[in-house]
């Protein structure tokens, strides 16, 4: 049994005033992120323990303690407060995963400001969406992601401040840059912090849907009571562990169990900025003695396929705790990682919008490989029925996840989008947009999303924005977007396209679309494969039917095809 306590017991006994309690904080008192990650931790005495071991992608190694924690935090805050960075304004992190990157999400904090972590990877146009949105005001990056901000900064008049951390390689900085390093700047020992409240915003994480634009996500500083606890109960953290949680900052893990969960828990954690292979990964698992992994489904299934004989070439007997996040871990995996680690992996569900861990496979509690789990202490959370937006109370019907509002690290709007955040929530209840089945025990079973968002690895990608890059390519001239299974990252953008009059299609033309996706978008956004088409199947009306493009890459029931035009 771990030493968090049973599930049961947790369930019957649990308030969330025990959690503010526990952290030292009062109501109506002030909660910075920033601080409990960092001052209040070497307050503790643990100002020259280890928080963070970082690797590079050629094994550089580098390691920073919570001291070194807290004077970068400082001393980023500073800078940005001399530049006149106030209360709320966005500030953009888009960096590949190098220590500024942590740095800068604590500093940005420190000042009051409010982080908006986007990935590296994102091209100009994905970039452009997102900082429009927010009307983001400063952006902190590297000098080799410059090209893409500087194709679109003449359309961002409200970006005042380009913040380059490293070297700009001898060139003289263009109009709004400015060159930041942290190594070079003298280290501010005290800085007061912004006085943030419950309610203060802290992080805007984007997420995509079926429909329109990507949604900015809106959380506060409040959030840190459900992430501290769900990180020490669930992700079991205990204070010797050493701590890899693989998912990038640009994805709300990344920042919920990547900063905030650990390093207000005091704990040590790795980052490799590196690339996905199994020896890389096994390697620094080895290495670092790692005790505690959260990683995703999408990774779990590459390493089963790289198979079990590289793995008796390390020592993995580290390992403690194992967790996975972002999409379902099928059975075959959890009973994989029994046999080659000795150890399951507890699968964890929740969403970008939720903040933090709301259905998980608590430790100490019996694992039925597939379930997502039981509902963390402390959430409310029923099936509803599609239609009536009842509860189902009767085990293994189908219905919408939902979870009572209330808990710390719900999302409190959309930003400039608060209509949308309102149709999130019917009843009563948070619509999570998920549909599964529940069990005579209690256990949640996940069947899939009740829209049409692609979860690719656990990065969740809208159709209608790779639809719209698409139709930006001059060949094309009508464009659908569906997921299309895959064995190892679950889902993958699948594009059906009919092209302009005179064209023919041909594998030249199917890769140059596809690079021309990945340029504007990303990696990820970009189709893995194109059906080129002389008609997409639509309604009389004359809307495209996405549905049944996916349902027969699903092999679905197609469902009602009346409205289907010549059919």
């Amino acid at each position: 049994m771990s030493q968090i306590g049973s599930y049961g017991q947790r369930i019957k006994s649990f308030y969330w005033s025990h959690i503010e309690d526990e952290l030292g904080y009062k109501q109506g008192g002030v909660i910075n992120i920033g601080w409990y990650c960092s001052d209040r931790i070497c307050d503790q005495g643990n100002s020259g323990k280890i928080a963070l071991h970082y690797e590079d992608f050629k094994g550089n190694v580098r390691e920073f303690t919570f001291n070194d924690l807290r004077l970068a935090g400082n001393t980023i805050g500073r800078f940005l407060q001399n530049l006149g960075i106030k209360h709320e304004d966005r500030i953009c992190l888009f960096m590949d995963r190098i220590p500024e990157l942590y740095f800068s999400f604590l500093g940005i904090l420190k000042a009051g400001a409010v982080v908006q972590p986007l990935f590296s990877a994102f091209e100009y146009e994905s970039l452009y969406v997102r900082l429009e949105n927010a009307q983001t005001r400063a952006i902190i990056t590297q000098s080799k992601h410059l090209h893409k901000i500087r194709k679109i900064r003449d359309r961002l008049p409200f970006l005042e401040f380009i913040i380059v951390v490293d070297d700009l390689k001898s060139k003289k900085p263009e109009e709004r840059e400015i060159t930041f390093s942290l190594q070079e700047a003298e280290p501010v020992n005290n800085f007061d912090i912004f006085p943030a409240k419950a309610e203060s915003p802290s992080v805007l994480h984007y997420t995509s849907g079926t429909t329109g634009q990507p949604k900015g996500v809106k959380h506060v500083h409040y959030s840190l009571i459900s992430q501290y606890i769900t990180a020490k109960w669930v992700l079991d953290l205990r204070e010797d562990d050493i701590y890899w949680c693989t998912a990038d900052p640009g994805w709300v893990t990344g920042t919920s169990y990547g900063i905030i969960g650990p390093w207000s828990l005091g704990i040590t954690q790795c980052v490799l900025d590196s690339g996905f292979s199994a020896e890389k990964w096994y390697s620094f698992i080895a290495r670092n003695r790692i005790t505690v992994w959260y990683s995703a489904p999408t990774a779990i299934r590459a390493l089963m396929k790289a198979g079990d004989e590289i793995i008796r070439n390390y020592d993995l007997s580290c390992f403690r705790h194992l967790a996975s996040v972002g999409e379902p871990l099928n059975r075959e995996a959890v009973l994989w990682s029994e046999r080659v680690f000795g150890k399951p992996f507890h699968d964890t569900f929740w969403q970008t919008e939720t903040g933090s861990i709301m259905i998980s496979n608590y430790p100490g509690m019996k694992i039925k490989a597939g379930s997502m789990g039981k509902p963390f202490p402390g959430i409310v959370s029923k099936l509803l029925d599609k239609n009536t937006f009842e509860p189902l109370e009767e085990p293994g019907k189908v219905g919408l996840i939902a979870f009572r509002p209330g808990w710390p690290a719900m999302m409190r709007t959309y930003w400039d989008n608060e209509k949308k955040y309102q149709e999130k929530f019917v009843n009563g209840w948070y619509i999570s947009g998920d549909k599964a089945y529940v069990d005579s025990e209690g256990y949640f079973w996940f069947i899939g999303r009740d829209d049409d968002v692609i979860n690719t690895g656990g990065h969740l990608v809208s159709p209608f924005e790779v639809e719209s890059a698409l139709l930006e390519h001059p060949a094309v001239a009508e464009s659908a977007v569906v997921a299309k299974p895959d064995e190892v990252n679950m889902e993958v953008v699948k594009a059906f396209i009919t092209l302009k009059p005179g064209l023919t299609a041909n594998q030249e033309l199917e890769l140059e679309i596809m690079n021309f996706v990945r340029k504007k978008l990303s990696s990820i956004a970009m189709p893995q494969e194109i059906a080129f088409m002389d008609q997409l199947p639509k309604t009389r009306s004359g809307k495209i039917m996405r549905r049944l493009l996916r349902a027969r890459e699903w092999g679905e029931d197609t469902g009602d095809l009346s409205t289907l035009e010549n059919d």
